[in-house]
């Protein structure tokens, strides 16, 4: 197993966020964090990653408890993050940003070149001496999950990586978090768009008011319109 979270509990302040969340993510799957805005998926992400300093619980990653570690060392240990945001250096060039991004090769992780990333994602071949901030929101958004592969990680988190971007986009992006699946990534992404979701993962997990409300196969998901209606319809 490559991730384990049970009981994770979280707060800012006094407003506690988390409920007890479960999760489990195999080695080589995809699992989507679906739910509404405010439902605790960033959350989630941000406190397995050790950026959320009030949390409990257990959080085992390839067997290491990892729960209170630092930030560092939870990233050194293999596990990479795309936050919302993107956070790509925009006075960088492409090839600057991923060189920023670089970790040396990682046992049982796929190893990536800036070339290699350039054929995952043939916009930012294109664009390899481009300042970051001269890119469109889907570019940005395919250099900052570069970088993080540039750090060879076993397993990515991705939170809302369809966010704002055009169907086409968004397409590509999916394509592209197949081809990382095929070359043996584990993947936790938070999502709101289910379509997005449904193309590239194995299972799914529902998250509302800080609490796991379901978990199970996207096809069960897909057969399952009362759920979908009470934890994700707009």
């Amino acid at each position: 197993m490559t991730l384990e979270v049970s009981g994770l509990s979280a707060w800012y302040g006094r407003a506690r966020i988390l409920a007890d969340v479960d999760i489990r993510v195999e080695r080589g799957e995809a699992v989507a964090l679906l739910g509404r805005n405010g439902a605790g998926k960033s959350t989630t992400l941000k406190s397995i990653l050790g950026l959320v300093p009030g949390r409990s619980g257990r959080i085992l990653f390839d067997g290491a408890d990892i729960a209170g570690r630092p930030t560092h060392e939870i990233v050194r240990r293999g596990l990479g993050y795309v936050p919302e945001e993107r956070r790509i250096f925009t006075e960088l060039s492409v090839e600057e940003n991923l060189a920023v991004g670089r970790q040396p090769p990682r046992s049982g992780a796929p190893t990536w070149t800036a070339e290699r990333l350039y054929a995952l994602f043939p916009n930012l071949g294109a664009l390899r001496h481009r300042p970051g901030g001269l890119m469109s929101g889907g570019e940005q958004q395919m250099l900052a999950i570069a970088r993080t592969l540039m750090g060879n990680p076993s397993l990515v988190m991705l939170d809302e990586p369809s966010e704002g971007l055009a169907p086409l986009i968004v397409e590509q992006m999916a394509a592209a978090i197949q081809a990382m699946k095929r070359e043996g990534l584990t993947v936790l992404l938070s999502e709101q768009n289910l379509r997005f979701a449904r193309l590239i993962s194995d299972r799914a997990c529902i998250i509302e008011k800080g609490c796991i409300r379901y978990e199970g196969s996207m096809e069960e998901l897909e057969r399952n319109p009362q759920v979908r209606d009470a934890y994700l319809a707009v």
